[in-house]
């Protein structure tokens, strides 16, 4: 074992008995569109959580990333706090996306709860609705294929969008499966066990199609995964001593819902939800791709809606705003744009990360900035895909994701960064002081 990795590998264990440390909340906007911080708050509601005796655990990973990076000033910074730092605090820097979705089942009870202990002071539960219109935690209406046991359990695989067909090997057709929270009730949503999302293409049978997860994620955690409703991950998120950030979806059936569920009345019933469990506006940052719910929100949920999150589906550079689009959404009302992380960052002359020019217009515009979503591409070594397409040609390790963390955070300056392993920017958060 190189003598380096030694001492780091003792502080990730001595983290696990340090208690946990309360942490800042957010406020509503002051007239700059900063946050003011009410520690108080935050304090008060993590000394009644069961959970807030629990210390912060950032396990082996963090330690890893900074061993791997390229020698660099920020290695060195990175490596020194390591050493010195006695424990780690909860940061709302540190976004857990569908939980801590990198190992543990998304939008769980479980990925809920392991993104809570790795420091993550904000959480996402993507929210959908089922046939009997209760909303649930699902990252797509469609999706139970891949991402529970529902092909499993025959009489509900029954029902079905699209059930399951095996692949064909002499066309080469892969296997497939539609399977929505629209098909069944919420009840029998509650039934099924989630699983890490993933399919086999090649599968004959159910069973097998169940079978695919990635190699660069794990099934040791997914024995058992608690699917959860809106409202239980509310109880739960609360419970964590978490902030919440709700993304309503897109629905994959025709609105309006059988004639009378309207698209307003989807995204009121998933603010009542808030409202029915007391939960204060400052604490509730509601997520959507459409610019429709944001002004919804904005006109009959100004309390919410003045800080709910624009998210941004662009899928290529050219696909971005321009500088008058985000001066536009600026203007009425929208505060905090989320685009995806390869759209803050571009290559210089020298080959060196630096900021965007999206990231420049959106700072110009004075919007605040969240992105997505941090330790979701897999292994770097050949560059990291779509989430780092603006970017690949100077990535070859895993440490270089945190090079890209360092730029969007302190050059970009974005407030929050969505993980699917959020251990690894609350160690980043925390080594440099971000709340």
């Amino acid at each position: 074992m190189p003598r380096t990795l030694l001492p780091l590998a003792v502080l990730a264990l001595l983290s696990l008995a340090v208690p946990l440390a309360a942490q800042a909340d957010r406020d509503t906007y002051d007239a700059d569109s900063r946050y003011k911080m009410d520690r108080d708050s935050l304090n008060e509601r993590v000394r009644d959580a069961d959970f807030a005796s629990l210390p912060v655990q950032l396990g082996p990973r963090p330690f890893y990333l900074v061993e791997d990076m390229d020698a660099s000033p920020l290695k060195r910074k990175l490596q020194a706090c390591a050493l010195n730092k006695a424990h780690y605090k909860p940061t709302h820097f540190s976004i857990g996306h569908r939980g801590a979705a990198l190992q543990f089942p998304e939008h769980t009870q479980q990925s809920y709860e392991a993104a809570a202990k790795m420091g993550a002071g904000v959480i996402e539960c993507d929210v959908t609705f089922t046939k009997d219109k209760q909303l649930v935690c699902r990252h797509s209406q469609c999706d139970l294929h891949t991402t529970t046991n529902i092909l499993a359990v025959p009489e509900l695989a029954a029902k079905c969008r699209q059930p399951f067909v095996p692949a064909d090997e002499l066309t080469g057709k892969p296997a497939s499966a539609e399977c929505c929270t629209s098909d069944i009730t919420v009840a029998e949503f509650k039934s099924l066990s989630g699983k890490m999302d993933g399919f086999n293409p090649k599968a004959k049978t159910p069973e097998e199609y169940l079978q695919g997860t990635p190699a660069w994620r794990t099934d040791l955690y997914a024995s058992q995964g608690t699917l959860m409703t809106h409202a239980e991950s509310i109880q739960l998120i609360k419970k964590l001593g978490a902030q919440f950030t709700p993304e309503l979806k897109s629905a994959s059936v025709p609105m309006p819902y059988e004639g009378t569920y309207t698209q307003a009345m989807y995204a009121q019933q998933m603010i009542d939800e808030y409202k029915a469990a007391g939960i204060n506006p400052r604490d509730i940052f509601a997520q959507s791709f459409d610019i429709a719910d944001i002004r919804y929100w904005l006109k009959n949920e100004p309390k919410i809606g003045h800080q709910a999150v624009y998210l941004d589906d662009a899928n290529t550079p050219a696909e971005l705003p321009s500088a008058a689009d985000l001066k536009a959404l600026k203007a009425e009302g929208v505060k905090i744009v989320t685009p995806p992380l390869w759209a803050l960052v571009k290559l210089d002359a020298n080959n060196k990360i630096v900021p965007s020019d999206y990231a420049r217009n959106a700072k110009s515009a004075g919007l605040d900035i969240i992105t997505w979503s941090f330790e979701r591409a897999g292994p770097l070594k050949n560059g990291g895909g779509w989430y780092y397409q603006t970017v690949n040609s100077a990535l070859n390790n895993d440490g270089d994701m945190l090079e890209v963390l360092d730029v969007i955070a302190r050059q970009v300056g974005v407030i929050g960064v969505f993980s699917d392993w959020p251990a690894s920017v609350s160690f980043y958060a925390n080594c440099m002081g971000l709340e």
